[in-house]
């Protein structure tokens, strides 16, 4: 009932409490589907004059049964002859639209009449039908029949043909649009392949949906038609004089042209370039299109001489960079002038490093090509061109190569030492009070001191480089002309990076190389090293080695022994990298960490060292508590530290920022020292052997902004602490902590 029909109830309810019978007599009427009039007249007042409202009733006839998913009208009727409402009282089986009762599904239908009345009409007493919703008829079934229109070819249409037991129209729809598309009945072929269509029906008011009928069946392509090049050859050419390629394709389709010589001869459309002299070699192809094949290609290849006369001139000012571990995308040195022909070579004086290792000169062309980058860094090699009059040309070319050294986070577990982190907020661990732990105080003013970069160190690379390698790289032979050896042969590749390069080493610089070699074939990751490592055309020489032969484990190398470095530690796992500190950002905003102490020199270190350090060459010596000398070149116990020493700074100490050391304001601009310096404080620097005081070592690498790590020179060795670890040590041969 509406809210107006409420309240007018409620008010003549009011005013006949004592017409029970009347009441009573409503409800019988309303049974039977006759609304009660609604009593004697009224009076009612609208402000200002009061009138007497007449009496109504309501018609409303019983409904018959219905059928469930048709519509039926309504009809009832007031004897004041005003309009008729009707709402559904079970809107879960009928609703209701103005006059029109929806009768969805089956269930007993209760549908209310009212007539609200008017200024002359009193509200007539609803009037209510119920009536039963029987279930709709029963669809009747229906079959498609498609037959399988069998092989079909790309490019020929097919009139689609299949019906229904209903005799209604069948409709059609490819269920593989990459290979037949269906437009009515029409299907069209657009490659070669299976191609399935399905045939559906979707019923009626008689007819239920029929199952739909899939048909598979195979397009092939269309046949193609030959076609063939004609290209002639152009004769011989000159260095410098330009030539327009011509050649035809029996299809009419335009031919296009690419050199196979580029350090000869470079294409662009059907102008080819002559930049070296020596054989050009240009290849014709036609690609085909829908209608014919792809052509056979046809190449000509002819002699370029060299453009005689003039001086003899280098125009190759610049080659590409590239990445470690990839192939280089190659680099011609281009030359006019002179008489040919013409021999490229690297200046070998020492004065300039080699082609960045891996990278070769071809010495008649001028291409340097490699197919595996093995240096990172940038090298500024000196590139000599001499003509066959004597005459020579030279041009230093600087060749800038990423690193790739993502590999070096894998070099001993992540519980091992070289994995700890040692500030004091995470870790506790104590500053060492041991005469032996802190740094002489006579290097304590140096600066760090910044001994990796981007740019090039006199014309070098300037780091310690590093090299993975598969599991399966062969061993060569090495052979050790100095100190201890760990290895006679290894997985040294003839394109493993220097440091320094060949050519430094053989002037009697450090020359590490590093190696790691992957897990695989049922072998651990193992790490070789080498100092002043030497390729020897196959072979390699050292003059000290070292081998770590399962990195996945936390075994040292013998007390003792010495590796690479003088402290008896491994280098690899101990250099700062570029990819460590990029992470995954950008050079220019990295997001990586230092999760390691980074390896630092000192002008000299004591001659005892410290776990987890295994060797040292120092000076100075130690006194135990009751004054006896410490025999040197031995480990000392942080936890149980001599009384004195006349040097100090032992060998494998691990230094770290000191917490109320500020960083300097110049890390908000230099977001890779910012990285470092996060570093220093958390894992510190480890006191790897002699050099200058403060030398911070990492990896050449073309990533590095040598402008952003001259932030880290800001920061002095009297900042750093040197930390006990005593209390992680398991035991003094393992680098694995408690």
């Amino acid at each position: 009932m509406l809210l107006s029909e409420r309240k007018e109830w409620g008010r003549i309810a009011a005013r006949r409490f004592a017409g029970l019978l009347v009441w009573g007599g409503c409800a019988a009427a309303a049974l039977l589907g006759v609304g009660a009039a609604s009593g004697a007249e009224e009076t009612v007042s609208d402000g200002a004059v009061a009138h007497r409202r007449r009496p109504q009733s309501i018609n409303f006839p019983a409904i018959p049964n219905q059928r469930a998913g048709t519509n039926l009208a309504l009809k009832a009727t007031a004897t004041s002859g005003l309009p008729v409402r009707f709402v559904s009282l079970t809107t879960q089986v009928c609703t209701v639209s103005g006059t029109t009762a929806n009768l969805p599904v089956a269930g007993v239908c209760t549908i209310r009449a009212t007539q609200t009345g008017n200024m002359t009409y009193a509200p007539a007493i609803p009037a209510i039908r119920s009536f039963t919703v029987e279930a709709g008829a029963q669809l009747q079934p229906q079959t498609i029949t498609f037959a399988n229109p069998g092989a079909q070819t790309v490019g020929t249409p097919l009139t689609l043909a299949a019906t229904a037991s209903s005799g209604l129209a069948v409709s059609f729809a490819s269920q593989t649009t990459g290979i037949c598309t269906v437009s009515g009945t029409s299907a069209t072929f657009v490659a070669a392949g299976t191609c399935t269509i399905q045939a559906s029906q979707a019923g009626n008011g008689t007819y239920a949906a029929a199952t739909p009928v899939s048909q598979s069946f195979t397009v092939a392509a269309a046949a193609l038609k030959s076609q063939t090049i004609t290209f002639n050859s152009p004769g011989a050419q000159t260095v410098g004089t330009p030539l327009t390629l011509a050649a035809t394709a029996s299809s009419g389709l335009a031919v296009s042209f690419a050199s196979q010589t580029t350090g000869i001869c470079t294409v662009s459309g059907t102008s080819a370039t002559f930049v070296a002299a020596g054989t050009c070699t240009i290849q014709a192809s036609q690609a085909g299109n829908g209608t014919y094949a792809a052509a056979t290609p046809v190449s000509q290849s002819f002699a370029v001489a060299a453009k005689t006369g003039g001086p003899l001139t280098i125009r190759t000012t610049s080659c590409p960079g590239g990445t470690q571990g990839a192939a280089y995308a190659g680099c011609t040195i281009m030359v006019t002038g002179g008489t040919a022909p013409y021999r490229f070579s690297v200046d070998a004086s020492g004065s300039y490093p080699p082609l960045p290792e891996g990278l070769t000169l071809n010495t008649t062309t001028g291409a340097i090509t490699s197919a595996q980058i093995g240096g990172q860094g940038t090298y500024q090699p000196d590139i000599i061109v001499k003509d066959a009059a004597g005459t020579e040309a030279t041009v230093q070319i600087t060749f800038a190569i990423n690193g790739n050294n993502a590999f070096a986070a894998n070099i001993f577990p992540a519980g091992s030492i070289f994995h700890h982190r040692v500030d004091f907020a995470t870790t506790g661990l104590p500053v060492d009070k041991s005469p032996a732990g802190p740094m002489y105080s006579g290097y304590l003013p140096e600066s760090i001191r910044v001994f990796f970069g981007s740019a090039a160190y006199a014309n070098f690379p300037n780091g310690i480089p590093m090299f993975e390698v598969p599991y399966n790289q062969p061993d060569v032979a090495v052979a050790t002309t100095v100190y201890q050896s760990y290895y006679t042969s290894g997985p040294i590749p003839a394109n493993a990076p220097v440091e320094g390069t060949s050519a430094a080493t053989a002037s009697g610089g450090d020359g590490h190389v590093l190696i790691y070699r992957e897990a695989g074939g049922g072998n651990p990751p193992a790490l070789y090293e080498m100092w002043q490592g030497i390729y020897q055309g196959g072979p390699w020489t050292d003059s000290s080695n070292a081998l770590w032969p399962d990195v996945s484990s936390n075994a040292l190398t013998p007390q003792g022994n010495g590796t690479t470095d003088a402290a008896g530690l491994p280098v690899a796992p101990l250099v700062v990298n570029a990819d460590e500190v990029i992470g995954t950002g950008t050079p220019t905003e990295p997001n990586g960490a230092v999760e390691h102490p980074i390896r630092f020199t000192l002008n000299h270190m004591l001659n005892y060292w410290v776990w987890p350090a295994t060797e040292t060459a120092g000076v100075g010596s130690c006194k135990d508590s009751t004054g006896a000398s410490i025999p040197t070149g031995n480990l000392l116990s942080q936890s149980a530290p001599p009384s004195s020493c006349t040097m100090s700074g032992a060998a494998g100490e691990i230094y770290r920022l000191k917490a109320s050391v500020a960083t300097p304001s110049c890390a908000a601009t230099s977001p890779q020292a910012a990285v470092i310096i996060t570093g220093f404080r958390n894992y510190g620097i480890i006191l790897a052997d002699n050099g200058m005081s403060g030398g911070l070592i990492g990896t050449p690498d073309a990533r590095w902004n040598d402008d952003d790590l001259s932030c880290l020179t800001s920061i002095t060795l009297n900042d750093f602490e040197p930390v006990n670890v005593s209390s992680l040590m398991v035991n003094s041969d393992s680098a694995a902590t408690k």
